[in-house]
C-alpha cells in the first residue's frame, strides 16, 4: 500500500482485505497494509468503532473475519484487475458475444466503473477480435449450477447424458465435484448404473434431475488429481495402441482422455484407454500423432483405423509415391513393420480435447 495513505485509507483497506480473506492473522494484515501486526489491529479497532463486526477467532485456524449483518462499501477494481478480468474472458474457450450473459455481465461492469479505472480494459475488448475457440466445450449455467450445488449438498441426481457419438444414456450418479480443466468443464462423479467412477462432460449434460438420496464422497478426495486419471477410462469402447517410441517422447503428444501411456519392452510404449467414439478417437486423435503405431484393440478401434487408412490411401492413389526421405513425411499407406504386422502411420498436431 502506498506509504503515503492516511490511517482513513488504510482503514478501508483493512476492510477490503478482510473481506477478501477471511481468517487472515494481524500480521498478514499488517504485512500488506505495509504496516506493523500492531498498527494492523489499532485499524481493526478503528473498524469496529465505526460499526463494523470484526470478528476474532483464537487459535492455529483463527484471524480476523467479518461478522453477520455488515453492510460493505460498493466492490471496487483496480485499473489492473479490470484488465486482467477482461483478458481472461476473451480468452476463453468462446469469447462471449455483446448479448449474451457473459457478455453483457461485462459490459455492466465496464460501464459502472469509472472511466479511468475502466478506460483499458474497455479498449481491449473493444479492439481485440476473437477467433474460433478451440473448443465448444461451454456448458450451460443452469446446469453447472445444479450440479455444483447437488456436489456441495451430496445429493444424488439423475443425468441425462450425450455421448461425443451422439448416443443418449440416463443414470443415477453421485456428483462428487466440478472440476474444470483446459476449457472444459466436467463433473467426476459415480455413475449407479456402470457401479464405477465417471467423467462426463457438462456441455454434454441433457438434464439434470435432483433426487432425495445422500451420499458420502471419498475423504480428502484431490478431485483434480482422479480426474486426470480416470479421463480415458470408463466408456463403452476399449482401446489400446502400442507406439514404436518411447513413452516419455509420445506423452507429450497424448492428452488424458485418450487413455493411460505405459512403457514397454525397448523403446516401446502402450496407450491403453476407451471411447465412445471410436471413428473420432482413430480419424481425429491418432491420425494426428507423429509416431509409428499399431491398433491393436479393442475391435471397433481397429475397424475404424481401417477407414481411415483407406480414406487417406484413396486421397492419393493416383499420384507418385515420394520417398519419405526426401519428403520428411511418412508414406499414407500401411507399411510392414519389423514384427511382419500392419503398420498405421500418423503425422500432424497433437490431440484434441475430448471424451
Amino acid at each position: 500500500m502506498d506509504a503515503d495513505a492516511g490511517p482513513t485509507a488504510r482503514a478501508l483497506r483493512a476492510l477490503e482485505v478482510i473481506q477478501t480473506a477471511p481468517g487472515i492473522t494481524a500480521e498478514e494484515l499488517g504485512r500488506r497494509l505495509g504496516v506493523t501486526d500492531r498498527a494492523a489491529r489499532r485499524y481493526v479497532a478503528t473498524l469496529r468503532s465505526a460499526g463494523i463486526p470484526v470478528e476474532a477467532v483464537r487459535g492455529p485456524q483463527g484471524g480476523y473475519r467479518l461478522g453477520r449483518g455488515v453492510r460493505l462499501p460498493p466492490l471496487s477494481f483496480t485499473a489492473e484487475e479490470v484488465l486482467d478480468l477482461v483478458m481472461a474472458v476473451l480468452e476463453g474457450p468462446a469469447a462471449p458475444a455483446p448479448d449474451d450473459p457473459l457478455g453483457t455481465a461485462l459490459g455492466k461492469i465496464l460501464r459502472a466503473l469509472p472511466r479511468e479505472v475502466a478506460r483499458e480494459g474497455a479498449a481491449v475488448r473493444s479492439q481485440v477480435a476473437s477467433g474460433p475457440g478451440w473448443t465448444s466445450g461451454r456448458p450451460r449455467p443452469g446446469t453447472t449450477s445444479a450440479l455444483a450445488a447437488a456436489a456441495a449438498e451430496r445429493r444424488r441426481v439423475r443425468v441425462t447424458y450425450r455421448t461425443a457419438s451422439g448416443r443418449d444414456w440416463e443414470s443415477e450418479v453421485d456428483p462428487w465435484a466440478v472440476v474444470v480443466r483446459r476449457g472444459y468443464w466436467y463433473l467426476l462423479c459415480h455413475a449407479h448404473a456402470a457401479g464405477e467412477l465417471r467423467t462426463l462432460r457438462i456441455d454434454r449434460v441433457r438434464r439434470v434431475v435432483e433426487l432425495e438420496a445422500r451420499f458420502e464422497r471419498p475423504a480428502d478426495l484431490d478431485a483434480a488429481a482422479v480426474l486426470e486419471e480416470h479421463l480415458g477410462l470408463g466408456w463403452e469402447h476399449p482401446t489400446r495402441v502400442v507406439f514404436d517410441a518411447p513413452a516419455d517422447r509420445v506423452r507429450p503428444w497424448v492428452s488424458a482422455p485418450m487413455g493411460r501411456l505405459e512403457a514397454l519392452d525397448g523403446d516401446r510404449c502402450v496407450l491403453v484407454g476407451s471411447t465412445s467414439n471410436p471413428a473420432m478417437y482413430a480419424g481425429e486423435w491418432l491420425a494426428h500423432l507423429p509416431f509409428d503405431f499399431r491398433v491393436e484393440g479393442g475391435p471397433e478401434l481397429v475397424e475404424a483405423a481401417r477407414v481411415v487408412a483407406r480414406r487417406m490411401a484413396a486421397a492419393v492413389a493416383d499420384h507418385p509415391v515420394a520417398g519419405p526421405a526426401a519428403e520428411g513425411v511418412a508414406s499414407p499407406t500401411p507399411t510392414a513393420s519389423r514384427r511382419g504386422r500392419t503398420r498405421t502411420m500418423g503425422a500432424g498436431v497433437g490431440a484434441k480435447e475430448a471424451t
